[in-house]
């Protein structure tokens, strides 16, 4: 396996139900913070909190600078504080998942309180966020099934 062929393999669906499944737990049991200042704002407070972080991107925002900063600055900090990371480019697919049209550019499903739930496909997630990590995909790209 060459170089190249690493660096482009497409995630599995499972991963991409896996965090289809992750989201809709969150986002019930009121542990899905969405929106890039709501979720700054929640790494600032309390960054044990958070569990996973997820970033949408699609071609119309590829451009914003501002945008792109603060992408650079929540993945610094999500590589700092251990907190597993991926990439989504079916930003439409994700409102529909979580239910906002405006600013879902990034979500962060914070830990549950101890016993309240266990999502074992956040452990998934978790799991190929480190396998990609290990290939040196530090920002592995998830796709939605629709």
């Amino acid at each position: 396996m060459t170089l190249e062929e690493v660096q482009i393999q497409p995630a599995s669906p499972c991963a991409g139900q896996a965090l289809a499944d992750v989201l809709e737990t969150a986002k019930d049991s009121g542990s899905l913070t969405v929106g890039v200042y709501e979720c700054a704002k929640v790494m600032n407070l309390d960054p044990d909190s958070v569990s996973f972080c997820v970033l949408a991107m699609d071609e119309q925002f590829e451009w914003d600078v501002a945008l792109q900063i603060h992408f650079t600055l929540i993945q610094s900090f999500c590589f700092d504080n251990d907190i597993s990371i991926v990439r989504v480019s079916d930003r439409q697919r994700l409102h529909e998942l979580v239910g906002r049209e405006e600013d879902a550019h990034c979500l962060l499903i914070t830990a549950p309180r101890e016993g309240e739930w266990d999502d074992p496909s956040l452990d998934k997630l978790r799991v190929f966020c480190e396998e990609s990590r290990a290939l040196n995909d530090w920002l592995p790209e998830i796709s939605l099934e629709r």
